[in-house]
C-alpha cells in the first residue's frame, strides 16, 4: 500500500495505538488549516493508520449515536454511519467498521462557527462572528438561543470571541468559553492574553475572568475541563467550588479535547508563521508542536503522543469515536457521497451512468490496490 503523503506524515509514540487499541476507540481529528479531517486508527497495538478527507477549513465536530456534525467554513455538514456501506465500501471493501457518509448540510455563511453540539433539540453552534450560541435549521442561517450578558447587539463583528460550549448531562449548555469580556468589534485581541472568561450560561454570569485564552470546555460529571491555549495549560475546574487546578502543561497551542476512562486527548498547534499577533503569548518562547497529546489524568503525565511533521500546522477538535475500531468518511465532494444510497432496511453502492456505459464499451481493468489513506 502507498505511503500516507508526506503533507500528512507524522511520528508517535509505541503507547499510543497501544491506548487506542486497549480503550477499543479511533480519533476524528479537524485541521481547519488544511482542510481536512483525520480519522486515526489503531492497527492492532504496534502501528496507526491515518485517513485524510477535504473539508473546507474543518472546525468543530460533535457525535450522538451514529450521527456526525462538522462545522466547516460556510456550512455545517451531518454524517450518518452507514455501517452496510463500509463492508461493502468499493475501493476497501471489509477494511472500515463504520463509514460516516453525508446526509444533509446546512448553508450557514460565514459564521466563523466554532463548537458544534448535536442534541436531542437540534443542532447547536457557537456563533463566533456574531457572539452568540445558535440553532442551525431550514429556515434561516441561524436562529439566536443565548448571548453573552455583555452583548448588546448581535452584529457580524467578533466581539467577544466566543469559542466554545460545555453540554451537561441533559443536553443543555452548562458553559462557554470567549477570549474577553468586551462588546465591540474584535476588542478581545488588546487584551487576548489574559483576557478570557468562563460563563455560566443558566445563571448568566460570569464565573472565572483573566483566562489564558480559554477553548475547548469539556464537562464530565461535576468536573469541568478546559485548555489554555496561551499557555499549552490543560486545566481541571470543580464546578461546584470553582477552583482550578492545572493537570499537565504542553508544548503547543492548544485547542481540542475529549476524555476516555483515564485518558485525556489533545490536540496541540502551533502559531502561525504568517501572523505576528501571537508572538506576545507566553508559549512563542517555546519550541512547538502539531499533533495529539494523551494525558493520564490521575498523574497529569504523557501517556502518548502523535507529531505532524509535514503540512499540519494547526488542529482545532480532538474527538473520541467510542466503539469504532476503523472509521471511514466520506466528503461532500466525492463521487463515494453522490454514490452511497442508504434506507432503514439497506444500504447499496449505486453505480453513475459514466461507469455503466464504460462497463458496456470496454472490458474490465485490472485493478491495483488505491491509496485510501490518501484520497481526499
Amino acid at each position: 500500500m502507498a505511503l500516507v503523503p508526506d503533507a500528512f506524515a507524522y511520528t508517535y509514540s509505541p503507547s499510543f495505538p497501544q491506548i487506542l487499541d486497549a480503550l477499543e476507540c479511533s480519533l476524528a481529528v479537524t485541521t481547519f488549516q488544511t482542510g481536512k479531517v483525520l480519522m486515526i486508527s489503531a492497527a492492532g497495538s504496534e502501528k496507526l493508520v491515518q485517513l485524510p478527507r477535504t473539508f473546507q477549513r474543518a472546525m468543530g465536530m460533535s457525535r450522538r449515536g451514529d450521527m456526525l456534525a462538522l462545522a466547516t467554513k460556510t456550512e455545517t455538514h451531518i454524517l450518518v454511519n452507514a455501517p452496510q456501506l463500509a463492508q461493502t465500501y468499493p475501493r476497501k471493501p471489509r477494511a472500515y467498521d463504520a463509514l460516516f457518509t453525508p446526509r444533509a448540510t446546512y448553508y450557514t455563511g460565514d459564521l466563523d462557527v466554532h463548537d458544534v453540539e448535536l442534541t436531542s433539540k437540534g443542532l447547536l453552534a457557537v456563533n463566533t462572528r456574531f457572539s452568540c450560541l445558535v440553532l442551525l435549521g431550514e429556515a434561516y442561517s441561524f436562529a439566536p438561543v443565548w448571548t453573552p450578558p455583555f452583548i448588546t447587539a448581535l452584529t457580524p463583528d467578533d466581539r467577544c470571541h466566543l469559542n466554545g460550549m460545555a453540554l451537561d448531562k441533559d443536553e443543555n449548555v452548562r458553559f462557554v468559553t470567549a477570549l474577553g469580556r468586551t462588546n465591540s468589534g474584535g476588542a478581545w485581541r488588546k487584551d487576548k492574553a489574559a483576557g478570557g472568561v468562563l460563563i455560566d450560561v443558566p445563571n448568566n454570569t460570569v464565573v472565572a475572568e483573566h483566562l489564558p485564552m480559554p477553548h475547548s470546555p469539556l464537562l464530565v460529571g461535576d468536573t469541568l475541563y478546559m485548555l489554555f491555549s496561551a499557555t499549552g495549560q490543560v486545566v481541571r475546574c470543580n464546578t461546584k467550588t470553582g477552583d482550578m487546578e492545572i493537570i499537565a502543561e504542553l508544548d503547543g497551542f492548544l485547542r481540542g479535547l475529549d476524555k476516555r476512562g483515564d485518558y485525556l486527548f489533545i490536540g496541540m498547534s502551533t502559531l502561525r508563521e504568517s501572523s505576528s499577533g501571537f508572538d506576545d503569548l507566553p508559549i512563542a518562547k517555546r519550541e512547538l508542536n502539531c499533533g495529539v497529546a494523551i494525558i493520564h489524568e490521575p498523574s497529569g503525565q504523557v501517556a502518548g503522543w502523535l507529531k505532524y511533521e509535514g503540512e499540519v500546522r494547526e488542529l482545532y477538535d480532538v474527538m473520541i469515536l467510542d466503539g469504532i475500531r476503523r472509521p471511514g468518511i466520506v466528503n461532500t465532494e466525492s463521487e463515494q457521497c453522490r454514490m452511497a444510497v442508504t434506507s432503514p432496511q439497506n444500504s447499496w453502492w449505486a453505480v453513475s451512468e459514466d461507469k455503466q456505459e464504460k462497463t458496456q464499451e470496454e472490458p474490465p481493468a485490472e485493478s491495483g490496490k488505491a491509496n485510501e489513506e490518501a484520497t481526499p
